[in-house]
């Protein structure tokens, strides 16, 4: 049986990756993804983590899940956008604890999990929800393997269920990190680019918690 890695507000893919490369399997679950899919590899659920909790359910009991990975929306909740919280208050003074549920539905579903985990965030109010972030890092500290990444974005992990953070950052020198994120113009899709997953980052995570997961898989194949 493959083990599976759960990636929950996730669009693009880019954190699962590295595992289905290895022969994992996993799941994507956000809106955005439109319909439903599943390859036989990556099943793609179109729909936020709480509307997914009963499938996710019935993917922990019955598979093996080895990582879990929470991409939590951060437009609520970013520093960068503290100038316009006093505004979406006066609209709705639950928006923050709206984004804060989702960070919970994500830590939760890692937690029930028994897998390693994290959900990170950009520098946000949820350091004063959550508590202060075990990690952080900037996206040009991962160039050694993907030399695109070479720009700046300081992100928070909170983790969780024995995840290993690379502990050598992998970098190499390419001049000075660009400023692409808070640089990227206005349009529908600046959310979506801003939130990418930087693939350096996925691929040294992947490295970090594969290998004794790959051993822990063993050992549960032959109980």
């Amino acid at each position: 049986m493959n083990g599976v890695i759960i990636s929950l507000c996730d669009l693009t893919g880019a954190m699962v990756a590295p595992w289905v490369e290895a022969g994992y399997d996993a799941v994507l679950v956000d809106p955005q993804h439109g319909k439903y899919s599943n390859d036989g590899r990556i099943e793609r659920l179109p729909c936020t983590v709480l509307e997914a909790a009963c499938r996710l359910g019935e993917i922990i009991r019955g598979r093996r899940v080895v990582f879990v990975a929470g991409f939590p929306p951060c437009t609520d909740v970013a520093v960068s956008g503290a100038r316009w919280f006093a505004a979406k208050a006066e609209a709705d003074k639950h928006f923050q604890t709206k984004a804060a549920l989702v960070a919970e539905q994500c830590r939760m579903v890692g937690q029930i999990s028994g897998a390693p985990w994290f959900f990170e965030n950009p520098v946000s109010v949820f350091s004063s929800i959550f508590g202060a972030p075990d990690h952080t890092f900037h996206p040009h500290e991962f160039t050694g393997y993907c030399a695109d990444d070479n720009y700046t974005k300081q992100t928070c992990l909170w983790v969780g269920g024995g995840f290993v953070m690379p502990d050598e950052f992998k970098a190499i020198d390419l001049g000075s990190p660009d400023n692409r994120i808070h640089a990227a113009p206005p349009g529908p899709e600046r959310a979506n680019f801003r939130s990418a997953t930087p693939k350096g980052f996925a691929r040294a995570v992947f490295e970090a918690n594969a290998p004794h997961l790959r051993r822990q898989l063993h050992l549960w194949e032959a109980a």
